[in-house]
């Protein structure tokens, strides 16, 4: 029997989406005329989710029975590790949603139906406790960002929105027959079908089938993160997206690769991980690297922040295969410290972009002079992003590298040179965008007020985990706990 309190999962999950077709229907009724109406509206929505979320504490849990012939129940669960990136996402939309009003001009009514929709799908697949449930959000997830891309982006939008869908359907595909393998084996093993994780996690495989199952869902997850060599669909997406996608893309559906790592192939096949820890961390380490070099050469700045992502995802994979505690609560803390770095970065290129209607680095210079607003903010996402102390993304780096020396330490050497790396394609854009001689002066108009409370919460974001991160580990650390049980002894396979 679920408490009250866990009641408010499905009403947190699902009041956007619903938010989303009544909207819509009104629209097409003709009872909400005014676009206006519908970005406040929907901004009301996203704020009104967020303060439900802040209602929850973690350990609540919702879960009936759904297809009973299946094993399927429909199950929701928070605890220590999901809450941060709910609470991550609850964050995300609504800024999301209020940097678009003034960009997003046509077929507003559909655009905030897409994004409501991508709100609904993103918390389901951070709190679903079951695999067939989870899948289903993961799969609607492609839709809405199929549209916000494909619709609303750039000249080659087509293009950059099925090859995001293409590469992420592979990788649906094989974790679905993932999951029907093993509801198969729980049901050979214990009489009945169930899809509900902690009873999957009880099932005895044998070693083979084990890391095949396990190298499905790793398929999957690191496309999503995305990691070295499944990446390439990832710059393509950032740049033609909108600018709230390319957040929400940095910010939310990156991390739903390294979420699924920890959540599911971790403890579904600990022998498995450890099987692959050396490809994992190969994989990681050359991610960090490849993003770092190939960001170097960028001459488009949002296309510099994407390859960027490429680099500090592929140090969370390589903390997450480390298969340590100091790590993988590094790669999570990087994780959400990415969440915020990253997607006020796209934000600011996004406002640099509306006013000069150009993103190639070569045509700017002396921007700190004319915008010294928009320098500050610029400046600290870009501290953040190569791992400043005292910022947020220096503790997920420095544990990271703590954590993955203590497993294999060349990994670690090769990736602490994206501490140098980093440092050169970053600081190397800002020189160049924000001093030098000034270039088209007339349009340097500096951030507004609005663009500055779009900002400020990433802002606070970076501060709060970079300087006050034991409250983030306190929360955190049952999960990792938990999740080191499972590595270590392999949880109920030998329990």
């Amino acid at each position: 029997m679920a408490s009250y309190s866990s009641h408010l999962l499905s009403l947190l999950v699902f009041l956007p989406a619903a938010a989303a077709f009544l909207g819509l229907g009104a629209r097409g009724l003709g009872l909400l005329r005014r676009d206006v109406a519908l970005w406040y509206g929907s901004l009301f929505v996203t704020v009104l989710t967020f303060g439900l979320g802040m209602m929850l504490s973690p350990n609540s849990e919702e879960k009936y029975t759904w297809i009973p012939q299946l094993g399927v129940s429909y199950a929701l669960s928070l605890d220590g590790l999901s809450v941060w990136f709910v609470l991550l996402t609850l964050l995300v939309m609504p800024i999301a949603l209020f940097a678009s009003m003034h960009a997003i001009r046509d077929r507003v009514a559909e655009y905030c139906f897409h994004m409501l929709l991508l709100e609904t799908a993103v918390l389901g697949s951070f709190l679903a406790a079951d695999m067939f449930l989870f899948y289903v959000f993961w799969e609607v997830m492609l839709v809405p960002m199929l549209f916000i891309i494909g619709i609303y982006g750039g000249k080659e939008r087509l293009f950059a929105s099925m090859k995001f869908v293409l590469f992420t359907f592979v990788g649906s595909a094989c974790m679905l027959v993932s999951i029907m393998v093993l509801v198969y084996m729980h049901k050979l093993q214990f009489g009945v079908p169930s899809s509900y994780l902690p009873d999957l996690l009880r099932v005895h495989g044998a070693i083979i089938p084990s890391r095949l199952l396990f190298s499905a869902f790793a398929l999957a997850f690191l496309i999503k993160m995305p990691c070295f060599p499944l990446h390439t669909w990832l710059p393509d997406a950032h740049v033609q997206a909108p600018t709230a996608g390319s957040v929400i893309l940095a910010s939310l559906l990156l991390k739903l690769g390294g979420y699924g790592l920890v959540r599911i192939a971790f403890p579904l096949f600990p022998e498995a991980a450890h099987f692959f820890q050396p490809l994992g961390m190969a994989l990681g380490a050359t991610a960090v690297i490849y993003g770092a070099w190939v960001a170097i050469v960028q001459t488009d700045m949002k296309k510099l922040v994407a390859y960027s992502s490429v680099s500090h995802m592929g140090a969370v994979v390589l903390g997450l295969f480390a298969l340590n505690s100091i790590a993988m609560a590094g790669s999570i803390a990087q994780m959400i410290s990415h969440g915020f770095a990253t997607g006020g970065l796209f934000l600011i290129v996004g406002m640099i972009y509306e006013r000069f209607h150009t993103r190639e680095i070569a045509a700017f210079g002396g921007l700190a002079r004319s915008m010294p607003k928009m320098a500050f903010f610029l400046v600290l996402m870009t501290f953040a992003s190569v791992a400043l102390p005292g910022t947020s993304g220096f503790v997920g780096e420095f544990l990271i590298l703590l954590g993955a020396w203590q497993t294999m330490p060349v990994y670690a050497g090769i990736a602490a040179l994206s501490a140098i790396f980093g440092a050169v394609y970053m600081l190397k854009w800002i020189e160049r965008i924000l001093y030098g001689q000034a270039k088209s002066p007339s349009l340097a108009v500096d951030l507004s007020h609005r663009e500055i409370l779009i900002l400020l919460p990433f802002t606070l974001g970076i501060f709060w985990l970079g300087l006050m991160p034991g409250s983030f580990f306190h929360q955190l650390e049952p999960s990792i706990l938990k999740m080191q049980f499972f590595l270590t002894t392999g949880g109920y396979h030998h329990g």
